[in-house]
């Protein structure tokens, strides 16, 4: 039988009408506040060393820890409608306005309330409501989210909280037992049970945000509405964030993916500490190592590792002294045997800190100290929301550009950019303070806070423009 596999992000969606605007809040973020206080056990699980009859002195003070979330957003349609009868009739609503509700789940690591939770369930919403074991409703506020590992923490004001205990997802093994916990499509708090299926599990759900995946995959049942409950292990203590499945069908068959703990709490620190994700950045692209390359880099054929195809100049691996056909094999003695898993370890360094990269090199190797610069997360932008690139000879002919105009194509303009009604799409920034704007490297340089002086190229014609940066 032939059927597609879909990959469905497990939050339940409700829809109903309303008259009016709900009542929007604010998001806010934390900057600078203290980490929370977080109850943690790192000490691998072990084996049982008899059978076991009940797991219910396990589960039960999870269920306490695990809270649903109700998120709520207006969504307005546009009506179509015939002119004459809008002059005839107008007082007739141009538009149609609902309320959308969607249902996730969330887990409690803090006693004065952090949440931790997927950011595809508060993604968007106007207002959060967290749904507690004891009846209580409370507004959450939103601390952070981070798209790239669909982790997001929100807070609810109250003390004294029912929390989880965390484990050190790093000590999982494949076979370890495990419960997921949540509101699986709106029919209250239920516990299912399993096992570690696998680990490090990329399967490209987070792509197209140029996510990072490293997934503890379970067959323990994870439905619509499981979407950020927790994943414990047989001492009851949390092993993963519950994020998505893969499924044919939008039902469970046995596929459920986990953000490992370990990861979703460096999101969740960062986020509460500094309200954003600071990643760590290497400056290299890379190419897994095959047989035939090990071969000819000198390296036994079963060799592991990834080798440096380009290297960033002036950035870290460049000051560090890494070379072209250095081939990696382990990060701060975490092996490295995938692309995907050097971003990730690197990703998960703080901007500032020393990698000890492992290489092999001639032959022999060598442990190479890197201060790792800042991840960019828009290499390519030079104010918010304006992209650039330099300018080519293909774009010159495409938009019959004079060979006197240098600079910087501007490729794309956000419609929330501050920037959009000065800078245009196909556009060329030439100056910037009455230098040239050679590259973006230069035009960063260049930029300085307050007003800045532009000559910009449009449309055959040479202009000024005052860009002013806070």
């Amino acid at each position: 039988m032939n059927f597609r596999i879909r990959i469905v992000l497990p939050v339940l969606l409700l829809a109903c009408a309303a008259g009016g605007t709900s009542g929007a809040r604010e998001a806010s973020r934390a900057t600078g506040t203290a980490k929370p206080a977080l109850r943690v056990d790192s000490t691998p699980i072990g084996s049982a060393s008899g059978p076991v009859l009940s797991y219910a002195d396990v589960v039960e003070p999870v269920q306490k820890a695990v809270v649903s979330i109700i998120s709520s957003k207006e969504v307005r349609e546009r009506l179509q409608m015939n002119p004459l009868l809008r002059h005839l009739f107008p007082d007739i609503p141009d538009e149609r306005r609902s309320l959308e509700e969607g249902l996730g789940s969330g887990v409690i690591v803090s006693p004065d309330g952090y949440i931790l939770t997927n950011n595809h369930v508060i993604e968007g919403a106007d207002e959060l409501k967290v749904a507690l074991s004891d009846g209580r409703e409370l507004i959450a506020t939103v601390i952070g989210s981070d798209p790239k590992t669909d982790i997001a923490v929100v807070r609810i004001e109250a003390n004294d909280l029912p929390v989880v205990t965390l484990a050190d997802s790093d000590k999982l093994r494949v076979g370890d037992i495990v419960f997921a916990v949540g509101n699986p499509l709106g029919v209250g708090q239920a516990v299912t049970m399993g096992i570690v299926s696998a680990k490090n599990r990329n399967v490209r759900i987070l792509e197209d945000v140029g996510g990072y995946e490293d997934f503890i995959q379970t067959d323990a049942a994870i439905n619509m509405g499981n979407s950020g409950g927790a994943l414990v292990d047989a001492r009851g203590r949390l092993v993963g964030i519950n994020s998505a499945i893969i499924s044919p069908s939008r039902g469970n068959i046995g596929i459920g993916l986990a953000v490992p703990i370990n990861l979703a709490a460096w999101i969740m620190n960062s986020l509460i500490e500094t309200g954003t994700v600071a990643r760590g950045y290497l400056g290299v692209s890379t190419e897994a190592v095959t047989p035939d390359l090990s071969e000819q880099l000198g390296l036994p054929r079963d060799a592991k590792g990834v080798v440096i195809t380009d290297i960033v100049p002036n950035r870290a691996a460049d000051v560090a002294g890494l070379k072209r056909t250095d081939v990696i094999v382990s990060v701060n003695d975490q092996p490295v045997a995938s692309v995907e898993e050097l971003r990730l370890r690197i990703a998960q360094m703080m901007p500032g800190s020393v990698a000890n990269v492992k290489v092999m090199r001639d032959g022999r190797e060598r442990v190479i100290p890197v201060k790792l610069d800042r991840f960019d997360e828009r290499p390519d932008e030079l104010f918010a929301g304006i992209r650039v690139k330099p300018l080519t000879p293909e774009d010159r002919r495409r938009l019959q550009i004079d060979l006197r105009v240098t600079g910087l194509l501007i490729t794309a303009v956000a419609d929330d950019s501050p920037y959009r009604d000065l800078l245009a799409v196909n556009a060329v920034i030439m100056e910037i303070a009455r230098q040239p704007a050679t590259d973006l490297a230069t035009a960063r340089s260049l930029v300085k806070p307050g007003r800045n002086l532009l000559a910009i190229y449009y449309r055959g014609q040479v202009r000024f423009a005052v860009v002013t940066l806070p």
